[in-house]
Protein backbone atom coordinates (compact mmCIF):
# COMPACT_ATOMS: atom_id res chain seq x y z
CA UNK A 1 0.00 0.00 0.00
CA UNK A 2 1.29 3.48 -0.87
CA UNK A 3 2.42 5.77 1.93
CA UNK A 4 -0.01 8.62 2.68
CA UNK A 5 0.70 12.07 1.25
CA UNK A 6 1.14 14.86 3.78
CA UNK A 7 -0.73 18.11 3.13
CA UNK A 8 -0.12 21.32 5.08
CA UNK A 9 -2.33 24.31 4.40
CA UNK A 10 -5.11 26.48 5.71
CA UNK A 11 -8.04 25.15 7.68
CA UNK A 12 -10.33 25.90 4.72
CA UNK A 13 -8.89 22.82 3.02
CA UNK A 14 -10.55 20.46 5.50
CA UNK A 15 -13.59 20.38 3.25
CA UNK A 16 -11.55 18.78 0.44
CA UNK A 17 -11.08 15.55 2.35
CA UNK A 18 -13.42 12.56 2.42
CA UNK A 19 -13.59 9.77 5.02
CA UNK A 20 -11.72 11.91 7.56
CA UNK A 21 -10.45 10.74 10.91
CA UNK A 22 -8.54 12.87 13.42
CA UNK A 23 -5.39 11.19 14.75
CA UNK A 24 -3.71 12.18 18.00
CA UNK A 25 0.09 12.12 17.72
CA UNK A 26 2.60 12.75 20.51
CA UNK A 27 5.97 14.17 19.48
CA UNK A 28 9.18 15.03 21.37
CA UNK A 29 8.46 18.66 20.47
CA UNK A 30 4.97 18.90 21.93
CA UNK A 31 1.65 18.67 20.09
CA UNK A 32 1.31 19.73 16.45
CA UNK A 33 -0.79 22.75 15.47
CA UNK A 34 -3.83 20.49 15.35
CA UNK A 35 -4.52 16.77 15.43
CA UNK A 36 -3.75 15.59 11.87
CA UNK A 37 -6.72 14.36 9.85
CA UNK A 38 -6.50 11.20 7.76
CA UNK A 39 -8.66 11.22 4.66
CA UNK A 40 -8.80 10.78 0.90
CA UNK A 41 -7.90 13.39 -1.72
CA UNK A 42 -7.35 12.91 -5.43
CA UNK A 43 -7.79 9.16 -5.02
CA UNK A 44 -4.87 9.02 -2.56
CA UNK A 45 -4.69 8.63 1.20
CA UNK A 46 -3.55 11.92 2.74
CA UNK A 47 -2.79 13.27 6.18
CA UNK A 48 -3.82 16.91 6.47
CA UNK A 49 -2.54 19.40 9.02
CA UNK A 50 -3.53 23.11 9.24
CA UNK A 51 -0.24 24.89 10.02
CA UNK A 52 -1.84 27.75 11.97
CA UNK A 53 -4.31 25.46 13.79
CA UNK A 54 -7.96 24.95 12.84
CA UNK A 55 -8.84 28.32 14.40
CA UNK A 56 -5.76 30.10 13.00
CA UNK A 57 -4.38 30.69 16.50
CA UNK A 58 -0.64 30.32 15.78
CA UNK A 59 1.20 33.36 14.42
CA UNK A 60 3.90 32.47 11.85
CA UNK A 61 6.76 32.73 14.35
CA UNK A 62 4.93 30.57 16.92
CA UNK A 63 3.87 27.64 14.72
CA UNK A 64 5.19 24.35 16.17
CA UNK A 65 6.98 23.47 12.94
CA UNK A 66 9.09 20.65 14.40
CA UNK A 67 6.06 18.96 15.96
CA UNK A 68 4.06 19.33 12.73
CA UNK A 69 6.63 17.67 10.48
CA UNK A 70 7.51 14.99 13.04
CA UNK A 71 3.81 14.08 13.45
CA UNK A 72 3.36 13.68 9.69
CA UNK A 73 6.39 11.41 9.37
CA UNK A 74 5.21 9.39 12.38
CA UNK A 75 1.95 8.75 10.49
CA UNK A 76 3.84 7.31 7.51
CA UNK A 77 4.14 10.42 5.34
CA UNK A 78 7.15 10.51 3.03
CA UNK A 79 5.91 13.09 0.50
CA UNK A 80 4.57 16.51 1.48
CA UNK A 81 2.60 19.15 -0.41
CA UNK A 82 2.15 22.54 1.21
CA UNK A 83 -0.05 25.47 0.23
CA UNK A 84 0.50 29.05 1.33
CA UNK A 85 -0.33 32.68 0.59
CA UNK A 86 2.50 34.89 -0.68
CA UNK A 87 3.14 38.45 -1.74
CA UNK A 88 4.51 39.16 -5.20
CA UNK A 89 7.94 40.84 -5.36
CA UNK A 90 7.96 41.32 -9.13
CA UNK A 91 5.23 43.17 -11.06
CA UNK A 92 4.40 40.27 -13.36
CA UNK A 93 3.29 38.08 -10.45
CA UNK A 94 -0.17 39.53 -10.02
CA UNK A 95 -2.75 38.53 -7.42
CA UNK A 96 -4.32 35.17 -8.20
CA UNK A 97 -1.17 33.63 -9.71
CA UNK A 98 -0.01 30.19 -8.52
CA UNK A 99 3.76 29.87 -8.17
CA UNK A 100 5.62 26.57 -7.74
CA UNK A 101 8.82 27.83 -6.10
CA UNK A 102 12.21 26.18 -6.54
CA UNK A 103 14.31 28.28 -4.13
CA UNK A 104 14.12 29.95 -0.73
CA UNK A 105 15.90 32.79 1.07
CA UNK A 106 15.50 32.52 4.84
CA UNK A 107 15.24 35.81 6.76
CA UNK A 108 13.58 34.35 9.86
CA UNK A 109 15.21 34.28 13.29
CA UNK A 110 14.56 32.85 16.74
CA UNK A 111 12.61 29.84 15.45
CA UNK A 112 13.51 26.22 16.13
CA UNK A 113 15.22 25.58 12.79
CA UNK A 114 16.57 22.03 13.18
CA UNK A 115 16.03 18.64 14.75
CA UNK A 116 19.77 18.17 15.05
CA UNK A 117 20.58 20.67 17.79
CA UNK A 118 21.30 17.96 20.37
CA UNK A 119 24.70 16.69 21.42
CA UNK A 120 25.85 13.76 19.33
CA UNK A 121 26.80 13.13 15.71
CA UNK A 122 26.59 16.33 13.67
CA UNK A 123 24.14 16.11 10.77
CA UNK A 124 24.38 18.25 7.62
CA UNK A 125 21.64 17.81 5.03
CA UNK A 126 21.95 19.05 1.43
CA UNK A 127 19.63 21.98 0.73
CA UNK A 128 20.89 23.47 -2.55
CA UNK A 129 17.54 22.59 -4.12
CA UNK A 130 15.03 22.88 -1.28
CA UNK A 131 12.02 21.43 -3.08
CA UNK A 132 11.48 17.94 -4.45
CA UNK A 133 12.19 18.01 -8.22
CA UNK A 134 9.65 15.29 -9.00
CA UNK A 135 7.01 16.92 -6.83
CA UNK A 136 7.63 20.22 -8.57
CA UNK A 137 7.05 18.61 -11.99
CA UNK A 138 3.68 17.27 -10.81
CA UNK A 139 2.72 20.57 -9.19
CA UNK A 140 3.74 22.73 -12.15
CA UNK A 141 1.76 20.54 -14.57
CA UNK A 142 -1.29 20.66 -12.30
CA UNK A 143 -1.03 24.43 -11.88
CA UNK A 144 -0.58 25.08 -15.61
CA UNK A 145 -3.63 22.91 -16.37
CA UNK A 146 -5.72 24.80 -13.83
CA UNK A 147 -7.83 27.96 -14.18
CA UNK A 148 -5.39 30.36 -12.47
CA UNK A 149 -2.24 31.88 -14.02
CA UNK A 150 0.70 29.64 -13.13
CA UNK A 151 4.48 30.10 -12.95
CA UNK A 152 6.97 27.25 -12.72
CA UNK A 153 9.84 28.38 -10.52
CA UNK A 154 10.44 31.25 -8.15
CA UNK A 155 12.43 32.27 -5.09
CA UNK A 156 10.49 32.44 -1.83
CA UNK A 157 11.83 35.00 0.63
CA UNK A 158 10.67 34.03 4.11
CA UNK A 159 10.37 36.93 6.55
CA UNK A 160 9.93 36.72 10.30
CA UNK A 161 6.52 38.34 10.63
CA UNK A 162 3.98 38.70 11.97
CA UNK A 163 4.27 42.23 10.55
CA UNK A 164 4.51 42.77 6.81
CA UNK A 165 7.63 44.19 5.13
CA UNK A 166 8.57 47.86 4.95
CA UNK A 167 8.95 49.25 1.43
CA UNK A 168 12.73 49.25 1.83
CA UNK A 169 12.74 45.61 2.97
CA UNK A 170 10.50 44.66 0.07
CA UNK A 171 12.81 46.36 -2.45
CA UNK A 172 15.84 44.64 -0.87
CA UNK A 173 14.14 41.25 -1.10
CA UNK A 174 13.46 41.81 -4.79
CA UNK A 175 17.05 43.00 -5.43
CA UNK A 176 18.33 39.84 -3.76
CA UNK A 177 16.49 37.73 -6.31
CA UNK A 178 13.24 37.06 -4.46
CA UNK A 179 10.08 36.78 -6.53
CA UNK A 180 7.58 35.99 -3.76
CA UNK A 181 7.51 36.62 0.00
CA UNK A 182 5.99 34.57 2.80
CA UNK A 183 6.24 34.03 6.58
CA UNK A 184 5.94 30.24 7.01
CA UNK A 185 8.00 28.37 4.40
CA UNK A 186 10.99 28.31 6.74
CA UNK A 187 11.84 26.39 8.78
CA UNK A 188 9.03 24.18 7.43
CA UNK A 189 10.82 23.33 4.19
CA UNK A 190 14.20 22.71 5.85
CA UNK A 191 12.68 20.52 8.57
CA UNK A 192 11.02 18.41 5.90
CA UNK A 193 14.45 17.86 4.33
CA UNK A 194 15.93 16.95 7.74
CA UNK A 195 13.29 14.22 8.02
CA UNK A 196 14.02 13.02 4.46
CA UNK A 197 10.59 14.06 3.21
CA UNK A 198 9.88 15.19 -0.33
CA UNK A 199 8.47 18.74 -0.10
CA UNK A 200 6.56 20.62 -2.79
CA UNK A 201 4.88 24.00 -2.36
CA UNK A 202 1.97 25.70 -4.10
CA UNK A 203 2.11 29.44 -3.44
CA UNK A 204 -0.89 31.67 -4.21
CA UNK A 205 -0.02 35.33 -4.80
CA UNK A 206 -2.49 37.46 -2.84
CA UNK A 207 -0.96 40.94 -3.20
CA UNK A 208 1.90 43.02 -4.58
CA UNK A 209 4.36 43.55 -1.75
CA UNK A 210 4.82 47.10 -0.48
CA UNK A 211 8.06 47.88 -2.32
CA UNK A 212 6.91 46.58 -5.72
CA UNK A 213 5.94 49.12 -8.37
CA UNK A 214 2.24 49.73 -7.87
CA UNK A 215 2.24 47.88 -4.54
CA UNK A 216 0.36 49.42 -1.63
CA UNK A 217 0.65 48.60 2.04
CA UNK A 218 -0.49 45.03 2.66
CA UNK A 219 -3.37 44.23 4.98
CA UNK A 220 -4.29 40.93 6.59
CA UNK A 221 -7.91 41.35 5.52
CA UNK A 222 -6.97 41.71 1.85
CA UNK A 223 -4.68 38.66 1.95
CA UNK A 224 -7.30 36.43 3.58
CA UNK A 225 -10.04 37.71 1.30
CA UNK A 226 -8.16 36.95 -1.90
CA UNK A 227 -7.01 33.57 -0.62
CA UNK A 228 -10.62 32.67 0.26
CA UNK A 229 -11.82 33.88 -3.16
CA UNK A 230 -9.39 31.53 -4.93
CA UNK A 231 -9.52 28.58 -2.53
CA UNK A 232 -11.67 26.46 -4.87
CA UNK A 233 -9.25 26.88 -7.78
CA UNK A 234 -6.15 26.37 -5.61
CA UNK A 235 -7.74 23.31 -4.04
CA UNK A 236 -8.23 21.82 -7.49
CA UNK A 237 -4.53 22.33 -8.24
CA UNK A 238 -3.63 20.76 -4.90
CA UNK A 239 -5.85 17.76 -5.58
CA UNK A 240 -4.36 17.26 -9.05
CA UNK A 241 -0.85 17.53 -7.61
CA UNK A 242 -1.53 14.89 -4.96
CA UNK A 243 -3.03 12.57 -7.58
CA UNK A 244 0.03 12.94 -9.85
CA UNK A 245 2.79 12.38 -7.29
CA UNK A 246 4.82 9.25 -8.08
CA UNK A 247 4.62 6.27 -5.72
CA UNK A 248 8.25 5.23 -5.74
CA UNK A 249 11.05 6.72 -3.64
CA UNK A 250 13.16 9.65 -4.80
CA UNK A 251 16.50 11.16 -3.80
CA UNK A 252 14.87 13.42 -1.18
CA UNK A 253 14.08 10.34 0.87
CA UNK A 254 17.74 9.28 0.93
CA UNK A 255 19.45 12.49 2.06
CA UNK A 256 20.23 10.94 5.46
CA UNK A 257 21.68 7.73 4.07
CA UNK A 258 25.11 7.01 5.53
CA UNK A 259 24.84 9.63 8.27
CA UNK A 260 24.80 8.80 11.97
CA UNK A 261 21.87 10.53 13.63
CA UNK A 262 21.73 11.78 17.23
CA UNK A 263 18.07 10.73 17.47
CA UNK A 264 15.75 8.03 16.18
CA UNK A 265 13.36 9.16 13.49
CA UNK A 266 9.71 8.09 13.65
Amino acid sequence: MSAPIGVIGGSGMYRLLTDTEAVTVDTPYGPPSEAPARGMLGGREVVFLPRHGADHRFAPHRIPYRANLWALRALGVRQLVTACAVGGLVPELTAGTVVVPDQVIDRTWGREHTYYDVEGPVVHVPFADPYCPRGRVAAAAAAQAGPLPAVDGGTMVVIQGPRFSSRAESRRNARDGGTIVNMTAMPETALARELALCCTTLALVTDADAGVEGGEHVTQEAVLELFARNITELSGVLQATVAALPDDECDCQHVLDGQKLPLTLP
